[in-house]
C-alpha cells in the first residue's frame, strides 16, 4: 500500500541527467493527474532542465520551465511511494529508499542526445514526450482500475 503525502500519492521520476525525460514526466503527470498523485523528478547526475524539453511541453500547454533539476539523494526518506526510472542507467543506479517504495522501469530514448538540424532534434523530443504521455496514460488508467 503507498505511503500518501495527505491523499495523494509521491510519485518521483528518475533519470541520470534530470533534464529532459524526467522533466516532461513530471510536468506530464502534474497536469494529467495532479489531484491523485505528487509529481517530482531528480536524476543521478544532474545538470539542469535542457531548453528543447522546455519547448517540447510548452507546445502541449505545460509549462516546465520552473522546474529544478535535483539529485536524487535529495529524496531518499522523502515518504517517496512510487520511483518510475525512465532510462537504463538510472535503473541500474538508483539507490535504495529507506522506506518501501514500488519499482517501475519504463526505457524511453534520450532526446538530449539527439543529432541532426534543429527541427529534427525537436522532433525527438516530441515523439519522446508523446511516448511518456502515452505510459503515463495507461499507468494512472490502471491505478484508477485497481
Amino acid at each position: 500500500m503507498p505511503q500518501t503525502v495527505g491523499t495523494k500519492e509521491k510519485v518521483l521520476f528518475l533519470c541520470t541527467g534530470n533534464s529532459c525525460r524526467s522533466q516532461m514526466a513530471e510536468g506530464l503527470l502534474r497536469s494529467l493527474d495532479g489531484d491523485r498523485f505528487e509529481a517530482c523528478s531528480a536524476g543521478t547526475n544532474p545538470h539542469g532542465v535542457h531548453p528543447n524539453a522546455v519547448a517540447a511541453m510548452r507546445e502541449i500547454g505545460i509549462d516546465i520551465r520552473d522546474q529544478q533539476s535535483e539529485h536524487v539523494d535529495s529524496y531518499l526518506g522523502a515518504g517517496v511511494d512510487t520511483v518510475i526510472s525512465v532510462c537504463d542507467s538510472a535503473a541500474s543506479n538508483c539507490p535504495t529508499f529507506p522506506e518501501r517504495v514500488r519499482r517501475i522501469h519504463w526505457s524511453f530514448d534520450d532526446p538530449a542526445g539527439a543529432t541532426g538540424t534543429p527541427e529534427e532534434r525537436m522532433a525527438v523530443f516530441r515523439r519522446v514526450r508523446d511516448e511518456i504521455q502515452q505510459a503515463l496514460n495507461d499507468w494512472t488508467a490502471a491505478a484508477r482500475a485497481a
